[in-house]
């Protein structure tokens, strides 16, 4: 997953302005997979801090090289068949991003069945649309609900929230100072420091305060006046948190797994 996840990356821009975020635990397995010179910057957390902090670390980063800068965040354990559709409306939201300035925008999926452990996401008026895709406003988020939420949702036209999103980094770095006034200077401080022979240890000791908060419940949800949702077209999408989702998504395409699938009905 985290493979197809950077290979997905380079289909938008080039290798050297990927920048990857992994935990101490990961180390390995992700510089296996990162090719020598191609790889963009890799930054190791000194510790687990949920999604804001492993967000903004590498947003960080890219500030410091390009205030200017549009970005994408990717999830690295999502699935997305076929690969090149997927790419092509990234490279639209990026596009409706550069123009819609204030926005963070955030791709979803016209869900197929009521899955109560995904995000949902509630779209509103229409602000334009770019290369046959509309971008519209949010109006809610619906974090994880019960089935009868799921069903509810989906009979109101609500998206799965991808958790792919495009924006500039200027309007990133805005929001998280709304969002996370205490995580922020932290980041600053690192900005900082980046380039310089303190740039580690500065990482470390702002992660020895650095406070727990989710990119999810404590932005996205909060702030639905910043968030437009623009709806990924012929794409199959799936988290693969689960087992079970990795076979579902598999069988739709044809394909048979490399394990057995008794394993992954086992877990």
């Amino acid at each position: 997953m985290f493979q197809h996840t950077l290979d997905r990356a380079d289909q938008i821009t080039s290798p050297r302005l990927k920048v990857t975020v992994i935990g101490h635990t990961h180390l390995w397995d992700a510089r296996a997979q990162l090719p020598r010179g191609r790889g963009g910057k890799l930054i190791v957390q000194p510790s687990n801090r949920d999604t804001a902090a492993g967000i903004f670390l590498p947003l960080s980063y890219v500030r410091a090289q390009d205030p200017q800068a549009t970005v994408v965040l990717y999830p690295s354990d999502h699935f997305a068949y076929p690969e090149h559709r997927f790419a092509e409306g990234v490279r639209c939201a990026t596009q409706a991003a550069k123009e819609l300035k204030d926005y963070l925008l955030l791709l979803g999926v016209n869900p197929d069945r009521l899955e109560p452990e995904y995000g949902w996401i509630h779209p509103g008026a229409h602000l334009g649309s770019i290369g046959g895709n509309v971008i519209r406003a949010t109006k809610a988020f619906l974090e994880k609900p019960d089935i009868e939420g799921c069903r509810t949702a989906m009979t109101s036209g609500a998206l799965w929230n991808t958790l792919v999103v495009a924006a500039r980094i200027e309007t990133l770095w805005e929001v998280g100072w709304q969002c996370f006034p205490e995580m922020m200077p932290l980041f600053e401080r690192y900005e900082r420091a980046i380039g310089t022979s303190q740039e580690e240890k500065v990482l470390k000791s702002i992660y020895e305060v650095m406070p727990v908060r989710n990119f999810s419940s404590h932005l996205l949800e909060r702030h639905p006046q910043r968030i437009a949702v623009m709806e990924l077209k012929g794409v199959l999408w799936s988290d693969w948190g689960k087992p079970e989702r990795i076979l579902e998504s598999l069988h739709r395409i044809g394909k048979r797994p490399s394990f057995p699938e008794a394993h992954a009905a086992a877990v």
